[in-house]
């Protein structure tokens, strides 16, 4: 009963977390704001994460590869999270990183529980690493805009 409780609750996050992912890293940046689907999605993979331990802690021989993946997805969602509240381009390059990263955790786990197959292990990074790296450069590429605080006067360099 615990674990088919604990699992429903992990698929439902699971699932909100793949969804909002795409929404939160094509939203636009927008400066001292993280949108609302950023932040859903940091939530969601929060709860992914403590699902993932408690699934863990019911079936540690058969799921212990699980809390490492669900960590390590949430510590890049935290970073993402944290870095998209922060000025300069630095930060946003640190948010694509952290968002992108952690999109790649969680689709590694679906995708081994899934399909099963040694490439669910690796095809999610061999795709996504290519793409975050582009968003970044993307990023890099464009021109520095100027922050201004509320009364107008420039406040530093995005």
């Amino acid at each position: 009963m615990y674990t088919d409780v604990v699992l429903a609750l992990h698929i439902t996050v699971g699932v909100l977390a793949l969804t909002l992912g795409p929404l939160a890293l094509l939203a636009a940046w927008r400066r001292g704001a993280v949108n609302p689907a950023a932040t859903a999605y940091h939530w969601a993979v929060l709860g992914v994460c403590v699902s993932a331990a408690a699934l863990v802690a019911a079936a540690p021989a058969r799921l212990w590869w699980l809390l490492p993946i669900a960590a390590a997805s949430y510590a890049l969602a935290l970073l993402g999270f944290r870095a998209a509240r922060r000025p300069g381009s630095r930060a946003r390059r640190l948010h694509l990183h952290g968002q992108g990263g952690s999109y790649i955790a969680l689709v590694t786990a679906l995708l081994v529980v899934s399909v099963g197959s040694p490439l669910a292990w690796i095809a999610p990074t061999l795709i996504g690493s290519p793409l975050i790296t582009w968003a970044i450069r993307r990023e890099e590429a464009r021109p520095a805009t100027r922050v201004l605080d509320a009364s107008g006067t420039s406040v530093l360099d995005a």
